[in-house]
């Protein structure tokens, strides 16, 4: 009984042993080692902790069987220890910050076992946080409120764990601080506005913003942040959604859309039109892979997607408004990729010209590609093409899937200056799978094109008075070549005739402004024109020219010039006797003006500006005549002034003022100023404009008929009548020529028609010469006499006697005989008695034609010469 258990007892404890060897060898070891150790570093004694005997290893050709991805480890059979066979570096093991783990298979014969061990490679901290981009900026609205938040560029750093970014910091500052945000494993920091902006006080500001980690030393990455501050935009892009979750084969090919995203803003206008982007802290790979058309916010692929290296993707895509400042909104995008069994055929680009000639011909290889698919069979046969409409064609080689890229037809290229070539290799398995690629190819120019002007002739309009040496106007022609065949230069075609109006010109050769270098006067020039040559540099160069015709425009820059009334001095004075019986309506006289500019700038209107009576006087506002408008009473003021503007009708009215001052005075003193008014207006004559010659020609031919007329009358007078001073028989009975004073002899001369006034004059002669002796003046009157010219000679038929009326006495003023008022009085002993009874009524006569026409009141006056001679002269 005792001897049949035991053998039961013995049984259970060598199925309990085995289990217990058998977990043993079953369970996991678990190393740990840091990465970058040197090679050689012991991890463990592997022998040892597998309970191994360290003889008998070398025998049972203990050694480690795993993968390539393995070789990093090795046993020593001497001591079964595991050491470090080559570098280790975690980051290219492992991705992210999740523990990076190594499975080793360890094999030993005889009895044949296999022990699976973990070991852990940790982290140290070898890497410094690095940003994407060395500078961010952001243009920030001055109105923006306090709390606004601005995502920064995060950080990213290759370490684990503790060594990974831990914090970021910023430099110190009055409106801006940090906000770090958790996001899974990452730390995503934001710029938080903390104090309101104003532009007028600082319009930027530059910030450091720094990423620590937490190795033990830290290391850190920098990153510049620049803000401007702008003014204003609100209403940022909303997307429809926050998150976008799709799944996608990853067989996918390239230029595939994988999604489109939708943003909508309620602004208006620039501020309302919204352009997608990627945001720039993602991965470098996103990048390559997908790729988002800013307009339509459509997401394309422009890579493979493979699920065997990333089965998700994460996209940060930005909206922004084109206002100003820029408004942002954001919307995150999930891509899980689902996996198939693919191979897709590949496209490689072997040899590439960018670039072609336009004038290249028909054949012209431009690139060389190749094809291959890791596929066998019908899925490896591939059959390639070109996709879109283009002069390319695609030319197949001795060997097989290798083709040159050539042109099939000739190039223009102002035509199509970009070919955008797109290549598509299809393999032929089920369902198929295909490959694009695609080839950009610029057309280079060649200058098969001469400047081109849109017009010509070109016709410009230039105000005159342009400063000299400023940009009067521009010429531009255009060539549709491209660089230095396009590069234009423009000159002026010269002439070189005298007063050729391009001596005045300068052209700017690469910008075809053309200066003067003088003003233009329009009452000079008015139009001229040239011709300006546009070249451009090509080689051979090209040319072309264009005729230039120039327009002077008038400009209001001549006032009104006064041609009468004006004074001795040149002033716009005048003064005018008339007749204190005159009638309504009578023609009192007229203001004649006169402007250089045409049309409206040269259009004169008179009007009356000031005036002592408003009754008496009116002034035709188009002819400048001034006329009564009633008869003269005994209240009225026997000096009235009157003065006159004279004014054009430019956009900027020039104007100038005459004063005439009238004076009322008694008719036959009035005939006597008509006289000497008269004679003034015929010197003034003189120097009037040619415009007015026909008017004072007209007005000269009446003087002439009154003059022949008066002539006539007085020959026709009887000539008995004698005289004591003149004894002449054949005398004509005119007025003297002048008056001469002698100094020498201290007397007065009146010189007749028929005696030169350069003549020797004989004491006592009487050929037409009156000698009287000089009793006005004492000498020292002489020494302050100022040589004026007396006004007029008056008939006085009272009086029976000449009266020669100076410059310092009025004409209407009493004459007393004897007075030395500037006048000199003669006793007339030309006429008998019989003669002195016609004279009144002849003068009479005289006086009548004198208030009718003022050239007729003229011919009683020649002209009077008052000369100082030397006694030398005499």
């Amino acid at each position: 009984m005792e001897s049949s258990g035991r053998p039961k007892r013995c049984w259970w404890f060598a199925v309990y042993l085995s289990l217990l060897l058998f977990y043993a060898a079953a369970a996991e070891l678990r190393y740990s080692v840091p990465e970058e150790v040197r090679e050689g570093t012991v991890v463990g004694n592997v022998a040892k902790d597998l309970g191994l005997d360290r003889s008998s290893l070398i025998d049972r050709r203990f050694r480690v069987v795993s993968g390539s991805k393995d070789a990093y480890f090795e046993v020593n059979p001497d001591n079964g220890a595991l050491q470090v066979r080559r570098k280790i570096d975690r980051e290219e093991l492992c991705q992210g910050s999740g523990a990076c783990l190594m499975e080793l298979k360890l094999l030993v014969e005889n009895p044949l076992e296999m022990h699976h061990i973990i070991i852990e490679i940790t982290d140290v901290n070898d890497h410094s946080p690095s940003f994407s981009e060395k500078e961010q900026t952001f243009e920030i609205a001055e109105h923006s409120s306090p709390g606004t938040r601005f995502q920064l560029h995060a950080a990213r750093d290759p370490d684990a764990g503790i060594n990974s970014v831990r914090t970021y910091t910023l430099t110190t500052n009055d409106h801006f601080e940090l906000d770090i945000r958790q996001r899974d494993e990452d730390k995503i920091p934001f710029l938080v506005l903390k104090k309101s902006l104003d532009r007028e006080q600082n319009s930027e500001h530059s910030l450091v913003v720094t990423a620590v980690d937490g190795g033990k030393p830290h290391r850190s990455g920098t990153l510049n942040v620049s803000v401007i501050v702008l003014d204003i935009n609100d209403n940022r892009p909303v997307f429809s959604q926050d998150t976008y979750q799709i799944e996608v084969q990853e067989n996918l090919p390239v230029g595939t859309t994988v999604i489109r995203v939708n943003a909508v803003d309620p602004d208006e206008g620039a501020n309302g039109e919204i352009e997608y982007s990627l945001s720039k802290t993602l991965a470098r790979k996103v990048y390559d892979v997908f790729e988002l058309d800013h307009l339509s916010g459509v997401i394309k692929l422009k890579g493979l997607l493979d699920f065997e290296e990333t089965d998700i993707y994460k996209l940060d895509i930005q909206a922004s408004d084109k206002g100003t400042p820029p408004l942002i909104g954001r919307c995150e995008i999930i891509l899980k990729i689902k996996d198939v069994n693919d191979n897709p055929p590949e496209i490689e680009v072997t040899s590439l010209s960018n670039s072609v000639s336009e004038d290249s011909k028909p054949g012209t290889a431009v690139a060389l590609i190749s094809v291959s698919d890791k596929d066998s069979g019908g899925n490896g046969k591939i059959i390639s093409h070109i996709t879109n409409d283009v002069p390319f064609e695609l030319k197949p080689s001795y060997k097989e899937n290798i083709y040159s890229v050539v042109t099939k037809g000739l190039l223009d290229r102002e035509q199509e200056s970009n070919y955008e070539i797109i290549i598509k290799a299809t393999d032929c398995g089920e369902p198929p799978l295909s490959a694009i690629k695609t080839l950009n190819i610029q057309v280079s120019d060649v200058n098969d094109n001469s400047p081109h002007f849109d017009k010509n002739p070109q016709h410009f309009y230039l105000v005159e008075n342009n400063a000299a040496g400023a940009s009067i106007f521009s010429v531009s022609a255009t060539d549709k070549d491209l660089n230095e065949n396009a590069a234009i230069t423009y000159n002026i075609v010269r002439t070189g005739k005298e007063n050729d109006a391009t001596s005045f010109l300068n052209i700017n050769p690469e910008t075809g402004d053309i200066s003067a270098l003088k003003s233009f006067d329009f009452e000079t020039l008015k139009t001229f024109q040239f011709q300006v040559v546009a070249s451009d540099s090509g080689s051979p160069s090209l040319s072309s020219n264009v005729t230039v015709k120039v327009f002077i425009l008038d400009q209001n820059d001549n006032a009104p010039v006064i041609l009468y009334p004006v004074s001795s001095n040149g002033s716009a004075e005048g003064v005018e006797e008339i007749p204190r019986n005159v009638n309504a309506g009578h023609l009192v006289t007229k203001v004649r003006a006169y402007d250089a500019d045409i049309g409206y700038n040269g259009w004169l209107l008179f009007s009356l500006q000031e005036v002592s009576e408003h009754s008496l006087f009116a002034l035709d506002r188009y002819t400048g005549q001034i006329r009564t408008l009633r008869s003269f009473t005994e209240t009225d003021e026997a000096e009235q002034k009157l003065i006159i503007l004279v004014k054009d009708n430019g956009n900027v009215s020039l104007s100038a003022t005459a004063t005439v001052l009238l004076k009322v005075v008694e008719p036959k003193e009035a005939f006597a100023a008509s006289d000497l008014q008269s004679s003034a207006k015929v010197e003034e004559d003189s120097h009037v404009t040619f415009y007015l010659m026909i008017t004072l020609g007209s007005v000269s031919l009446l003087f002439l008929i009154s003059m022949v007329v008066l002539i006539a009358m007085q020959c026709s007078k009887s000539t008995d009548y004698t005289s004591k001073y003149l004894q002449d028989a054949n005398y004509d009975g005119t007025l003297c020529h002048s008056i001469q004073y002698r100094s020498g002899d201290k007397r007065y001369m009146l010189v007749g028609p028929r005696m030169s006034i350069g003549s020797t004059i004989v004491p006592g002669s009487h050929a037409n010469t009156l000698v009287l002796p000089d009793r006005r003046r004492t000498s020292e009157e002489d020494a302050n006499y100022d040589g004026t010219l007396c006004h007029s000679i008056q008939y006085r038929s009272g009086d029976k006697r000449y009266m020669l009326v100076g410059p310092r006495m009025s004409i209407g003023s009493t004459i007393v005989p004897g007075s030395h008022a500037n006048t000199l009085v003669l006793p007339d002993r030309r006429r008998t008695s019989e003669e002195e009874e016609s004279a009144p009524s002849a003068f009479s006569q005289s006086e009548e034609k004198s208030s009718s026409r003022q050239a007729g009141g003229s011919a009683l006056l020649r002209s009077l010469f008052f000369r100082d001679l030397s006694p030398k002269e005499s």
